[in-house]
């Protein structure tokens, strides 16, 4: 849907120019001579540096200079004072016209290329999970937003550990490049204390620590991490949405932590950290770990996203399947582009 709209919009430019042009020239045709439209003609030129190339500009500024000439033997103004200050004015706005395409045109490029060297480097930090870890089935879902927010900073990451398998889902405060280069921080101290630590608590310590020497003033980045025990999953909240529980019956409910925390690179904040609290995650049972680029989706209406009346589709045997529907559903609950990235990572036990 977003394609076509672009396709439609570049359609609409390429054509405007000319439109522009064709106006011009039959109200001057219908209003005689005497009120002077033609230097209007340089809308042409001015219409197609805004997305043309500086030659279509040059070319749009040719056919201007065309159609002013014809119009002025039309109206008998070809050989008076005031028409070559028209046709100068013409060629001095395709002119200034190209060198705004020229200039455009540049600063297009270089963004493309910032954004394709964003979106690797982010290709790189966020490498697809296992699909497979213990007895868990895992499926990821991750949706950029609009073209000039798609540079984010959610992260997630599941790895099996001496200690168990340990997940971690997060979003940083802020877009751009110093999202990414935060996301990147966050998790190269995930993926190392994950390993060393034997405690949940002492790995969010670690990224808390981690971040207070890399943040400055008021950045912080909202995070739950997670870690499988038998029958129990512990999580530790860090100012995050709280994942959603689904039991093999259908059963939903929120894993609200027992205290609110403070995002990590705010513990100087409080006196107190965040503690890791145990529910019951057997068998068969699912957990939903996401960002609140979900719930925070909007309709047209203003609607926010109803995640847990949506919880349902998660119940395909496939958990990808089921991730993907759910996906399709919020797309369809926004009817366009998201406005803030959106990540989900959704956790199943299976027997075995």
């Amino acid at each position: 849907m977003q394609r076509e709209r672009n396709e439609t919009s570049q359609r609409v430019l390429r054509r405007l120019p000319f439109a522009a042009m064709l106006a011009v020239a039959v109200i001057d045709v219908l209003a005689g001579p005497s009120l002077g439209f033609l230097p209007l003609l340089t809308l042409g030129p001015t219409f197609a540096s805004v997305s043309g190339s500086v030659r279509r500009t040059a070319m749009v500024g040719v056919v201007a200079l065309v159609i002013c000439v014809l119009l002025s033997l039309y109206n008998g103004l070809l050989f008076k004072r005031q028409n070559p200050v028209t046709v100068a004015t013409i060629v001095g706005v395709t002119a200034a016209s190209m060198l705004a395409s020229h200039l455009r045109l540049a600063r297009e490029r270089e963004l493309a290329n910032v954004r394709m060297v964003a979106e690797a480097a982010q290709r790189v930090l966020l490498r697809p999970v296992p699909r497979r870890a213990a007895d868990l089935r895992v499926a990821l879902s991750y949706t950029s937003a609009a073209a000039e927010a798609r540079i984010g900073g959610d992260l997630y990451e599941v790895v099996t550990t001496p200690h168990g398998v340990r997940l971690l889902i997060g979003d940083v405060q802020g877009k751009g490049l110093a999202a990414v280069e935060t996301a990147a921080w966050v998790l190269g101290a995930f993926r190392e204390a994950a390993y060393d630590e034997a405690e949940l608590a002492g790995v969010g310590e670690r990224l808390e620590a981690s971040l207070a020497r890399h943040l400055s003033g008021e950045m912080f980045v909202t995070a739950i991490l997670a870690e499988v025990h038998e029958a129990e999953i512990s999580l530790l909240n860090c100012g995050h949405p709280a994942p959603l529980l689904l039991g093999r019956g259908g059963r939903v409910t929120v894993a609200e932590p027992p205290q609110d925390g403070l995002p990590l690179g705010l513990g100087s904040l409080a006196a107190d950290r965040p503690k890791p609290y145990r529910v019951e995650f057997g068998e068969g049972d699912q957990i939903l770990l996401f960002t609140d680029g979900v719930v925070e989706a909007r309709n047209a209406a203003g609607e926010f996203y109803p995640l847990t009346e949506r919880a349902g589709l998660l119940a395909d045997d496939d958990p990808q399947a089921a991730l993907d529907a759910l996906r399709g559903d919020l797309i369809g609950h926004t009817g366009g582009p998201l406005l803030d990235d959106a990540a989900m990572l959704l956790i199943r036990r299976h027997p075995g």
